[in-house]
C-alpha cells in the first residue's frame, strides 16, 4: 500500500506563512493583493493565485520571487495539522508514504524536515491531473488531501481519494469530487486505515 499525502491544509497549516510571504509581495509589487482571500483558497499553484492580482507578463517573475522569499519568511510560521504525524506513521506501518503537492518541492521538503513529518519521497510542482500522473507513476493506492483538486487527482489516477475537511473544500464538495471517504481531521485517519 502506498499512501500519498497533500501538504498545505492536509499535513500542515501553512496559512500564516503563506500570508506573510504575500504581505511581502504586496510591499515589493505595490499591487493590491487580498492576502486573507489568498489563504482562504489554498491548493492551486502560486502562479494561479498571482494571475488574480498581477498583469500576466509579471506573474512568472513574482512567482519566482515568492518561492525565493518563502524559506526565509514562511517556514518558521507553519505548524503541523492535528493528527498529521500519527496519520503518516499509521500509513508507514502498512506500506510506504509519499508527499505530493503543488508547492515548490524544495520548500515542501523544508516543512517536512522542520516538522519531522515521516513521509517518504517528496514530489512538488504538481496540481490536479499532474498529481494524478505522479500518483499513477508511483503506484500509489490512496491519496489524502483537503481540496477538490486532490480528489480529482485520485480519480484521474484510479485510486482511493480520502478527503480531509480541514482546507477550503467542504465535506460535501470533497464527496462530489470523488472522495471515497471524508474525514473531519487527520486524527481520524489511523482508525479509517485500520478499518480498510
Amino acid at each position: 500500500m502506498i499512501t500519498g499525502f497533500d501538504l498545505d491544509m492536509t499535513l500542515i497549516d501553512s496559512r500564516p506563512g503563506i500570508k506573510a510571504v504575500y504581505d511581502q509581495l504586496v510591499v515589493e509589487t505595490g499591487a493590491h493583493i487580498d492576502t486573507d482571500l489568498v489563504v482562504s483558497r489554498l491548493g492551486p499553484p502560486v502562479e494561479w493565485e498571482l494571475e488574480h492580482w498581477l498583469p500576466e507578463p509579471e506573474v512568472k517573475h513574482w512567482a519566482d520571487r515568492y518561492r525565493e522569499l518563502y524559506p526565509e519568511i514562511a517556514i518558521d510560521l507553519v505548524i503541523a495539522m492535528p493528527g498529521a504525524h500519527d496519520a503518516v506513521e499509521a500509513a508507514n506501518q502498512v506500506g510506504r508514504t509519499m508527499l505530493l503537492t503543488a508547492k515548490h518541492a524544495p520548500n515542501a521538503r523544508l516543512h517536512v524536515d522542520r516538522l519531522g513529518l515521516p513521509v517518504g519521497e517528496v514530489f512538488g510542482g504538481a496540481w490536479r491531473e499532474a498529481k494524478g500522473v505522479v500518483l499513477r507513476e508511483q503506484g500509489a493506492t490512496t491519496y489524502v488531501g483537503d481540496h477538490v483538486h486532490d480528489m480529482d487527482a485520485a480519480t484521474f489516477a484510479g485510486i482511493v481519494g480520502v478527503g480531509v475537511a480541514t482546507g477550503p473544500s467542504t465535506a460535501d464538495e470533497l464527496r462530489e469530487a470523488g472522495a471515497e471517504s471524508v474525514l473531519t481531521t487527520l486524527e481520524d485517519f489511523p482508525a479509517w486505515l485500520e478499518s480498510r
